[in-house]
């Protein structure tokens, strides 16, 4: 009985996981379809992605919060039920317009599917069991990206772009159903007068990653002297966010939290980390169709294969973390990864797709480690009333660096290209750049290293201290 009462919310929580990242992944394959649809420039077209993710990043934080002070249970079915509502209104959306003002209202759904769960896992899974519970929910998302292109791209072949909005409508539906079902009623924290202080920090923040998105990715859909405003205008919004917090009763993020030195460069590790990770995503296809050569099909099944492994592995991660403990294993992650980056920027230009393939066998498995131990060690010390703010800073942070990565990242592989047009650049100017940009990500990845090492000698020397 138990361990029914185990497994039942963990398969709702597993479902609310796969949603939340198949949102990200299937959307990534109606773009050709939605150009067509709309006759919309590709600078026009990238918010379908963009309006999402900025919706997301700007509200996980806000929806661990919600979660600490209404109840997780609620705040789950409610965001559940705001993507569903949501994903119908894509499904149906006559405009382009529509359709992002429909992304981004999902976005907030999605942040409460990415966000709570984490919570949640500590509230019904013991704590033996919780490492192995996140690297469930790690392979969740893994499976999600995987599925992604593959199954949006059937249904958009058979019956055009609105049913991989339709698909994400069903799926949302039934976790709706499984949540109400299987999620426990757990009690919530004393609800803060300061909570209108988060509102005004989560519009601050909104600003502030808009501007980040428009400065990173869309600054070339804006006239050029705007354009050239948008990096000081992103930093003077982030200060006024900084201001904001300092002065709030109850922030959005609390700096009281993030003085914490494990904890803030637990969190500054993972950001690091999930720039790599996305750069993957998003600069991988370049390579293996200019400069390699493969056709489409091609590209989609070596790309993936990290997903595939990821699913793979982790379990496994969740279990190697139960077994030798999260710092051990955060680091024998970074290790992996560091080296995985470094053979992805080399193996492929001597060995092809070979090579390509090696170095995704190699990186993937260090992704799903650090992800499994990373999070348990930034829950497992948590107090009771903050684990879904913390939860929230874990996926901000991620989201963080997906969106570096999906920007500063490309950013970085364009220019080494030296060519706006990449079909027109050689096959050697392509792998020159895709090598810049692999050994830049391995660089910051060991710079996450070194952080996760000082945090953990941190909170050596506090235990020692207690």
């Amino acid at each position: 009985m138990v361990m029914r009462r185990t497994t039942q919310p963990l398969i709702a929580l597993a479902g609310a996981t796969l949603t939340a990242s198949l949102a990200v992944s299937i959307a990534t394959v109606t773009l050709p379809a939605l150009s067509r649809e709309f006759a919309a420039p590709i600078a026009s077209i990238q918010w379908v992605i963009l309006a999402y993710l900025v919706s997301t990043t700007v509200t996980i934080v806000l929806a661990g919060h919600l979660g600490d002070q209404f109840g997780n249970r609620r705040v789950l079915i409610i965001g559940t039920a705001i993507f569903a509502l949501a994903s119908a209104v894509c499904v149906g959306a006559p405009t382009l317009g529509v359709l992002v003002a429909g992304r981004a209202i999902q976005g907030l759904g999605g942040a409460v599917l990415l966000s709570l769960p984490l919570s949640v896992i500590r509230q019904v899974a013991s704590k033996e069991r919780t490492g192995s519970a996140l690297g469930l929910l790690a392979t969740m998302s893994a499976i999600g990206t995987a599925l992604g292109p593959s199954v949006g791209g059937i249904l958009i072949s058979q019956f055009g772009w609105r049913a991989a909005f339709g698909g994400l409508t069903v799926l949302s539906v039934l976790v709706l159903g499984l949540s109400i079902q299987f999620i426990p009623e757990m009690p919530a924290g004393r609800r803060d007068r300061g909570m209108r202080a988060d509102w005004l920090g989560a519009g601050l923040l909104a600003v502030t990653l808009i501007l980040y998105a428009l400065a990173t990715t869309g600054g070339h859909s804006v006239p050029s002297w705007i354009a050239v405003l948008l990096l000081p205008s992103t930093a003077l919004a982030f200060v006024a966010f900084m201001i904001a917090e300092l002065r709030a009763d109850a922030p959005l993020v609390p700096f009281s939290i993030l003085r914490n030195r494990p904890t803030a460069m637990a969190l500054s590790a993972n950001l690091l980390v999930s720039t790599s990770m996305m750069s993957t995503l998003v600069v991988g296809p370049y390579f293996l169709s200019f400069a390699l050569g493969l056709n489409d099909v091609s590209v989609g099944l070596v790309m993936a294969i990290g997903p595939m492994t990821a699913a793979l592995t982790g379990v496994l991660a969740g279990r190697a973390t139960d077994r030798f403990g999260a710092q051990p294993v955060v680091t024998v992650g970074l290790i992996e990864i560091v080296l995985g980056l470094v053979c992805l920027a080399l193996l492929p230009r001597y060995l092809g797709v070979v090579g390509y393939i090696a170095a995704l066998v190699v990186l993937t498995p260090g992704f799903q480690l650090f992800i499994a131990a990373n999070s348990t060690t930034v829950l497992l010390t948590a107090p009771a009333n903050q684990r879904g703010l913390l939860s929230g800073l874990i996926g901000l942070s991620r989201n963080l660096g997906f969106m570096t990565g999906a920007s500063v990242m490309t950013a970085l592989f364009a220019a080494t290209v030296g060519s706006d047009e990449i079909t027109r650049s050689s096959a050697g100017a392509v792998s020159e750049a895709f090598t810049t940009t692999f050994l830049a990500a391995a660089a910051a990845t060991l710079l996450a290293a070194t952080l996760a090492l000082v945090g953990q000698a941190a909170a050596v020397k506090s235990e020692d201290g207690a």
